[in-house]
């Protein structure tokens, strides 16, 4: 097993940061205070930093009261370093390292990609996402394209992050709500809004697009992520109480019952830990033998966990 020093997890209902002990899943420490509401998550271990939005007390295409920070946090003294303002730009929800040592950011409510310098802690740019509202978005590992799922636009941004500009547009037949990237970079995996499956494009080439159907589950999934080996497309159902772990070769699905409201989810050796927001508990899922292990309380409701 690989060493981890800490677990993180974002309570977004509790409006919490979490330091739990990756051993015994305890709580250990709780960073309160925040702005309505902290919302997901990026850990980058070999900064000892984590990067948590600000997203506002709304939800998706409803946040009356955005944010307009993403909050640093020291993973080794377990607290808050500063606050990276985005103002002009509001609402600021998935965020993702580059491979160019900068992180981007969607601020839904802009329809932009902040651009952080993590070295100086500021925003040093802004990407226009050409949406409605840019919901969550992925990186290929080459850091040549970021690929933003538009929700109620259905279509997928393609930004050229090089030259920092929009070059593209996919199409998909239903509104969208999470966005993953294979780590060959030929696959672009969009979960529908809509109905219970996922949408699979190679972005390079033209009317690729395939849809499979998400099997066990019976409503709209949420958010999608691929195993750290590219093995595995992991994909949680916020509405159906499921993760689903799908072989990539194969195509095998299994769908796991977790708790209420999965969301986020974090990989560790062979294992997937799963925030559950709606029960406040994270789920363990044991990925090698496709089964449930266990699940331990965390806070009231996480919507991401990570490792470091």
């Amino acid at each position: 097993m690989s060493a981890v020093h800490g677990m993180i997890a974002v309570d977004k209902i509790g409006c919490q940061i979490l330091f739990i002990n990756p051993h015994t899943y305890q709580t250990e420490i709780a960073i309160g205070g925040f702005q309505r509401t902290v919302h997901e998550l990026l850990v980058i271990p070999e900064a000892g930093r984590a990067y948590v939005p600000i997203f506002g007390d709304g939800i998706h295409g409803r946040n009356p009261n955005p944010g307009h920070v993403v909050w640093v946090v020291d993973l080794l003294e377990r607290k808050l370093v500063c606050p990276i303002d985005l103002s002009p730009y509001v609402a600021p929800h998935t965020l993702r390292l580059c491979s160019d040592g900068l992180i981007y950011v969607t601020c839904e409510n802009s329809a932009k990609i902040a651009v952080i310098d993590p070295q100086a802690n500021a925003m040093i740019d802004a990407i226009d996402s050409g949406s409605t509202n840019g919901h969550r978005l992925a990186i290929s590992s080459d850091g040549q394209r970021i690929y933003v799922e538009n929700e109620e636009d259905a279509t997928i941004s393609v930004i050229d992050v090089p030259r920092r500009k929009l070059v593209d547009k996919i199409q998909t037949p239903q509104a969208l709500a999470g966005i993953a990237v294979s780590p060959d970079d030929r696959t672009v995996a969009a979960v529908s809004d809509e109905s219970p499956v996922v949408f699979l494009t190679d972005p390079l080439a033209t009317g690729s697009l395939r849809t499979l159907p998400l099997e066990g589950v019976p409503k709209p999934a949420q958010i999608a992520r691929y195993s750290p080996d590219g093995e595995l497309l992991v994909v949680s159902s916020l509405n159906s109480d499921t993760l689903s772990l799908i072989h990539v070769s194969s195509g095998r699905q299994t769908a796991i019952r977790v708790g209420h409201q999965p969301m986020d989810f974090a990989f560790r050796d062979d294992a997937i830990f799963v925030g559950c927001q709606g029960d406040g508990t994270i789920h363990v899922v044991d990925a090698a033998h496709r089964r449930h292990k266990h699940s331990f309380k965390a806070g009231a409701g996480c919507e991401s966990v990570g490792f470091f």
